[in-house]
């Protein structure tokens, strides 16, 4: 397996008029993505929708984006959901198409003691040789998952990373003190990115790397270079275009600026809808001011 990506796009899901999936597109946004300084793309995350794709959807993604790719990239698999069994099953089938990780949420909604989440990863693992990327985003799912629990699921071997969305860096701390020199902390927060990467995180699975993945790479490696006040320079510049992608729910902003650039996006399969003009105007001036559009 090749070195793990340091920068990922949580890929969108792109739509055609009839908001069935533009799978050409969903390949030509993978292609772009990682022509623009992005590693390796997650397929059926939060930010692509995962809740509105069917089984079989999802299926067709990960085989459609994974021949696109080749070698290019990693194409991590959104597999979680809040059914253990159909997490599993999915994560086994995904496993046949040649995709090069997996990646699972915590169970939303059930809201899951801390031994169920280890359970529930543990099962998912098993289904699986790949590596698995853990999730944990509390402000989704209604759980937050702890740093013993972390550490517990690090021992298992195919669980090698943690996307960390809590937005405590406290706890990030706490869970570097506690897991594996090998297993990986990638930021599930855009604006953490380099605070988490100071304290040993690893990188970053992206929602503003859609349109400025090539800036975000720059402030990544610069960091690891030891340019640190060249990282937290771009870092502030990027700031604005963070919160403009989260001025309301993610995916809508990012679907609204991946418009912007004329690559396939679509609209928001319901319950999400479009952005409103005042919400696009915000996302268009960040866009504006990073020279993006």
């Amino acid at each position: 397996m090749k070195n793990y990506p340091r920068l990922i796009a949580a890929m969108i899901t792109p739509f055609k008029d009839d908001l069935s999936v533009d799978y050409e597109g969903a390949q030509q946004l993978a292609l772009k993505l990682l022509d623009s300084g992005n590693e390796g793309v997650v397929v059926s995350g939060t930010t692509g929708e995962s809740p509105t794709l069917s089984t079989q959807e999802k299926l067709d993604l990960y085989r459609a984006i994974k021949e696109a790719v080749g070698d290019q990239g990693w194409v991590i698999a959104g597999t979680g959901s809040n059914s253990t069994l159909d997490s599993a099953r999915l994560t086994a089938e995904a496993s046949k198409l040649g995709v090069d990780a997996i990646m699972a949420v915590t169970p939303y909604y059930n809201k899951p003691s801390q031994e169920g989440l280890f359970q529930h990863f543990k099962t998912v693992a098993g289904a699986t040789d790949l590596p698995v990327f853990l999730y944990n985003v509390p402000g989704r799912t209604g759980v937050n998952m702890l740093p013993e629990t972390v550490a517990r699921l690090a021992a298992i071997p195919n669980i090698t990373a943690l996307k960390e969305a809590c937005g405590n860096m406290d706890q990030v701390s706490a869970i570097m003190t506690i897991v594996p020199d090998n297993f990986l902390i990638y930021s599930g927060d855009d604006s953490l990115t380099l605070p988490i990467m100071a304290v040993g995180g690893y990188g970053v699975i992206s929602v503003a790397s859609h349109v400025a993945g090539r800036l975000m790479n720059k402030m990544i490696y610069s960091y690891l270079k030891g340019w640190v006040e060249e990282a937290g320079q771009i870092h502030r510049r990027l700031f604005p275009l963070y919160k403009a992608m989260f001025v309301t729910t993610n995916p809508v902003p990012v679907k609204r600026a991946v418009s912007l650039l004329g690559l396939p996006a679509g609209r928001p399969r319901l319950p999400l809808v479009e952005a409103t003009p005042e919400e696009t105007n915000v996302i268009k001036k960040a866009m504006e001011n990073l020279e993006l559009i």
